[in-house]
């Protein structure tokens, strides 16, 4: 089954378009909002790179579940 997603507001234009795979490689500034100092300061405080490595930090993911977890008990 073949799924199509928009991820035209999350990425920068240049990004559109490319595979999923590309994109989780691109650089942290590929999503729309990350400037590239904001990724300047993500590597030097997370070595966090491309947008796999955001997705993936045990920090961010720590926070995403606390947050899915508040959602649930209410």
């Amino acid at each position: 089954m073949a799924i199509t997603v928009n991820l035209d507001m999350l990425l920068d234009k240049q990004y559109e378009n490319l595979p999923l795979n590309e994109i989780l490689d691109a650089p942290v500034d590929a999503l729309q909002g990350v400037s590239a100092g904001d990724a300047e300061k993500l590597k030097a405080a997370f070595n966090i790179k491309t947008v796999r490595d955001l997705g993936t930090n045990k920090y961010f993911r720590a926070a995403v579940t606390l947050l899915d977890l508040e959602s649930t008990a209410r």
